[in-house]
């Protein structure tokens, strides 16, 4: 089936992204990756690339990769020609896509429903299945095509909802959040088999709904967001022993109270200075300074630009902030001062049916 879809897609898809060629090559014009969802109201497209300006913010969509669906994720291969993107369908999949070509080499199921999260762990592709509360490892080929399922890992509990899964820093240890069985697990993964195994498991309070985290890029520390009591926690981590030690806890909206709120994404500067997190509901993002000691100090929220702040991303210059606005059905652009972190109101934005994520082909430099 895969060789059957690469084929049939092959100058479509490379037409599709090709037409915005002559744009994209204008050295001052950034390649972006789009992800949406292709069932509801408004369905979107589902892959679509793009260009920004870096010098403006502006996002102009350049086509469309077809035939993937409910694109929720995009994680690149370690050389940045492969794009693994996960498709959040009930009988969930992952899809390997040529970066440059905009073509689909290969697509396997997930063993588990709705996929969230992906991430790239040496020879081997980790996913989080949300709907069934599993993570699954495929291995990679040397052509990084996906290949044959090591192992599932379902996590216990009443109602686990793995949303991410990653490997740390170091590289020594695989870390796993699970929304529904309030926990953050930690596995090695065993290079030669690909077979996942339990080390680990940071409690978080009952309710809490740990959506995602994001390490301290000095590795000793994580930021888990908790969606479901818009907050961070800060963590100890600990690469030696593969453990955290929960610290710190403050909420993502300061003093405000909205009737709800939903955190969806936490993000760190490459420079380790400031945290970004974003709030559906109120519609915000939060920054927020870290303090010498790698706690956060609230800095206050700046409007999304729309509705429903999935996702968000700092562009590689470090002088904007896109956010994926679901409800809104677009990507909004907020200016930031590289130098002290701050947001200011968005300058404009683009219509994105159902968008739902932000990827830039190069990272912050």
């Amino acid at each position: 089936m895969a060789r059957r879809l690469f084929l049939g897609l092959a100058a479509a898809g490379t037409g599709a992204l090709m037409a915005g060629g002559s744009a994209a090559a204008h050295h001052r014009e950034l390649t972006v990756y789009l992800g949406s969802y292709t069932s509801g109201d408004r369905p979107g497209a589902g892959m679509q690339r793009a260009v920004a300006d870096p010098a403006t913010g502006r996002l102009t969509v350049a086509g469309t990769v077809p035939e993937v669906p409910e694109a929720s994720w995009f994680a690149f291969s370690a050389d940045r020609r492969i794009l693994y993107v996960t498709n959040e369908l009930s009988e969930g999949a992952v899809t390997a896509v040529d970066a440059a070509r905009g073509t689909i080499l290969t697509r396997q199921p997930t063993h588990g429903s709705a996929p969230t999260h992906t991430s790239v762990h040496g020879r081997f592709l980790l996913t989080a299945n949300y709907g069934s509360g599993s993570v699954v490892v495929h291995r990679l080929g040397e052509d990084g095509l996906i290949g044959e399922v090591t192992d599932v890992r379902t996590h216990d509990g009443p109602e686990p909802h793995a949303h991410q899964v990653l490997p740390d820093p170091s590289g020594r240890w695989v870390v796993a959040v699970d929304l529904g069985a309030d926990a953050v697990y930690v596995y090695r993964l065993d290079q030669k088999t690909g077979k996942l195994h339990p080390h680990h498991r940071l409690r978080m309070p009952g309710g809490y709904g740990p959506r995602h985290l994001a390490f301290h890029p000095d590795g000793r520390r994580a930021y888990i967001l908790g969606e479901l009591r818009s907050e961070i926690t800060v963590a100890e981590w600990h690469p030696a022993t593969g453990r955290f030690t929960a610290g710190q806890v403050i909420s993502t909206l300061g003093d405000a109270q909205p009737p709800e709120n939903y955190p969806a994404e936490i993000v760190v500067s490459q420079d380790s200075r400031y945290v970004y997190a974003s709030n559906r509901g109120h519609d915000s993002i939060a920054t927020f300074d870290v303090t010498a000691n790698g706690d956060l100090a609230f800095a206050g929220t700046t409007p999304c630009g729309g509705s429903w702040p999935r996702h968000l991303t700092i562009d590689p210059t470090g002088r904007w902030v896109y956010v994926a606005n679901q409800r809104q059905h677009t990507v909004a652009w907020l200016p930031r001062d590289p130098r002290t972190g701050r947001l200011t109101a968005p300058a404009g934005s683009t219509a994105v049916d159902s968008v739902c994520f932000v990827l830039f082909e190069r990272s912050w430099r």
